[in-house]
């Protein structure tokens, strides 16, 4: 089994995308800008051989940065990377024998008919005629593919297409899988194949990584889970060790009014509250080791402080409360 590692990965972006050429009106040359954008901030992180990793996190965390690394399609800025004992950049060709990648957008070839995708793929990792011709019937089978198996991908569905990138990926056999986002935009039944797909080969011993900024799939999916933010690391460990590591674990989401300094302070003395936090126009968060039962007090210390609630929201324990805790922000912002 092989496994992942980072140490100190750095990623600095300093050119912006084309945006129409480089001169201004009249024909001048536009000034150069300086452009810079910090997409990875010393992000160290191991993956153990054989578990199925997430990375979870906002748009712009990072996510596909970290996997366009990993998988040699970008040149970190500074730090390491490792896929077992080859280091990413200067084995690159080692490391490709070893991975399979699902990028975020299919990038199927549309002139070839699915088996081809498959069978071409086999090709290209030097595999034998023979071979490649039953695995790729066994993935068209595996993955609900097979009655489409001799036609060109023009009226696949993405969830078809999504599962034909994921069949090719898998086509070589690798020692670790690569995800990036794969449920987006998938209908639940598609979601659901895609989750037993990835639990069946993950339990040949193969190493998974996948990225994803829903909160559930990593919850059910992963055995353990780096939340990122900014290209840094917030906490790492199994979804219930991150679960259990908010204070309190219930967050009471509330609206007032107004929430002066003192009623700030009464819910924070209040039982079973561990942390109150004061946010912008009347709204304060609450940890608590419980809901609904809080309520009532809550309310007590509102009518005292001459405060009005206009909306409370309670969640349970949950990889989005950890994000708040950490942040301030909703995981989806």
């Amino acid at each position: 089994m092989v496994g992942i590692r980072t140490e100190g990965l750095r990623k600095v972006y300093t050119s912006p995308p084309p945006v129409g050429g480089g001169r201004g009106p009249g024909g001048a040359r536009k000034a150069k800008t300086t452009y810079e954008v910090v997409a990875l901030d010393g992000l160290t992180l191991e993956v153990r051989p054989g578990e199925i990793f997430g990375l979870l996190g906002p748009n712009g965390a990072g996510k596909s940065t970290t996997v366009g690394i990993l998988t040699t399609r970008v040149k970190a800025t500074a730090g390491h990377a490792w896929i077992g004992e080859f280091n990413v950049w200067e084995r690159r060709v080692d490391v490709k024998r070893l991975i399979g990648v699902v990028p975020q957008r299919p990038n199927l070839d549309f002139a070839l008919t699915a088996r081809e995708v498959l069978t071409f793929h086999g090709a290209y990792f030097g595999l034998p005629a023979a071979e490649r011709n039953v695995r790729a019937d066994e993935l068209l089978d595996r993955f609900k593919l097979s009655d489409r198996a001799n036609q060109l991908l023009f009226g696949f569905s993405g969830g078809m297409m999504q599962r034909l990138s994921i069949a090719r990926a898998m086509m070589h056999d690798p020692s670790v899988l690569f995800l990036d986002e794969p449920s987006a935009g998938l209908d639940p039944q598609t979601r659901l194949l895609l989750s037993d797909m990835v639990r069946d080969y993950n339990a040949r011993g193969k190493t998974i990584l996948l990225t994803t900024h829903n909160m559930e799939e990593a919850d059910t999916l992963c055995h353990r889970i780096a939340i990122v933010d900014h290209g840094k690391v917030i906490a790492v460990g199994s979804p219930q060790e991150l679960k259990r590591s908010v204070p309190g674990g219930f967050l009471v989401q509330l609206h007032f009014d107004a929430a002066s300094d003192g009623l700030v302070g009464q819910l924070r003395a209040l039982s079973g509250v561990t942390e109150a936090r004061a946010k912008a126009d009347g709204q304060v968060d609450l940890y608590a080791d419980r809901g609904g039962s809080l309520i009532p007090a809550i309310v007590s210390a509102a009518s005292a402080a001459g405060a009005t609630i206009r909306d409370v929201h309670i969640s349970e324990p949950s990889l989005e409360n950890l994000f708040l805790h950490h942040t301030g922000r909703s995981l989806r912002e």
